[in-house]
């Protein structure tokens, strides 16, 4: 069996990346998870975050929530509330990303039910069962003689029940 190609989720050790290709997937890896991780903090504890990221060539990357101008106007100003204006547009940002957010968990369930059933025909088809809902012109002579007779007899649990 060959070794492994990559490092896969192995923990890595915080020093200076030696191969220029490979520092820069990495940023753009982690440069995600930080944003998922951002986003998660907003919704799970509603705290509004600043985070401002440079790639290694230099280019500047952010994420706020719910602005840039709200971040800023706390940052400075601890303790005076925000203005209406800013108060309006922070509860509009923090909707969005809940809607999203949802969205997002739906679409990853769905993602999951979908591999899960896709893995679930795979083992079917890889042991031989048929699918009763396979269409009856797909099947040679032999499978439409025993799809008749077992539609005749059917199983010993449908019988129990009647």
């Amino acid at each position: 069996m060959e070794g492994k190609k990559t490092r896969g989720r192995q923990k890595i050790p915080m020093k200076k990346i030696e191969s220029e290709d490979d520092r820069y997937a990495t940023f753009s890896k982690r440069r995600l998870g930080l944003y998922k991780k951002a986003s998660e903090l907003v919704k799970l504890c509603h705290v509004d975050i600043g985070i401002v990221l440079f790639s290694p060539t230099g280019k500047p990357f952010s994420f706020f929530h719910p602005t840039p101008e709200a971040i800023i106007d706390r940052f400075f100003n601890p303790n005076t509330q925000l203005s209406e204006s800013t108060r309006l547009v922070a509860a509009n940002a923090r909707n969005k990303v809940n809607q999203l957010n949802n969205k997002r968990e739906v679409f990853d369930n769905i993602k999951e039910i979908t591999s899960a059933h896709a893995l679930l025909l795979d083992k079917m088809k890889e042991s031989g069962q048929e699918y009763w809902w396979e269409s009856i012109e797909q099947f040679n002579a032999d499978e439409v003689v025993n799809a008749s007779v077992e539609g005749d007899n059917p199983p010993a649990r449908i019988q129990a029940r009647e």
